[in-house]
């Protein structure tokens, strides 16, 4: 299977050494699609945290600000989801298939920030 085949829909990557540039530093190769997709879910996140704020500006309900809150932070969660399925759908494969096998501590790390 080419390394195409494995990657998530929006991810574009141009071969094996995709995710990293010349200088070492490792980057993500989406789909301006997918860049798209999340810039309107992250804008739309930024509009809810404005709003959550004129919500307390405004001494509204505490319960109504907490299910505001709640609201954003499951939006946030979405985004993560999102991105997690991309890179280990690519990323991660890709490095382990390349002997990296270190990526699955780095992986674990970052899915328990996730989780808490």
């Amino acid at each position: 299977m080419s390394t195409k085949e494995k990657e998530p829909a929006g991810h574009d990557c141009g071969g094996d050494d995709c995710h990293s540039s010349a200088s070492g530093v490792r980057k993500s190769h989406h789909s301006p699609e997918f860049k798209n997709g999340l810039t309107t879910r992250l804008n739309r996140i930024e509009g809810q945290i404005r709003g959550v704020k004129g919500m307390i500006e405004r001494d509204t309900y505490c319960d109504d600000v907490l299910n505001q809150l709640a609201a954003v932070q499951a939006a946030l969660n979405s985004v993560g989801r999102l991105l997690l399925e991309g890179h280990m759908k690519s990323c991660i494969i890709e490095r382990i298939e390349a002997g990296e096998h270190e990526v699955i501590d780095e992986l674990l790390v970052t899915v328990n920030k996730l989780m808490k």
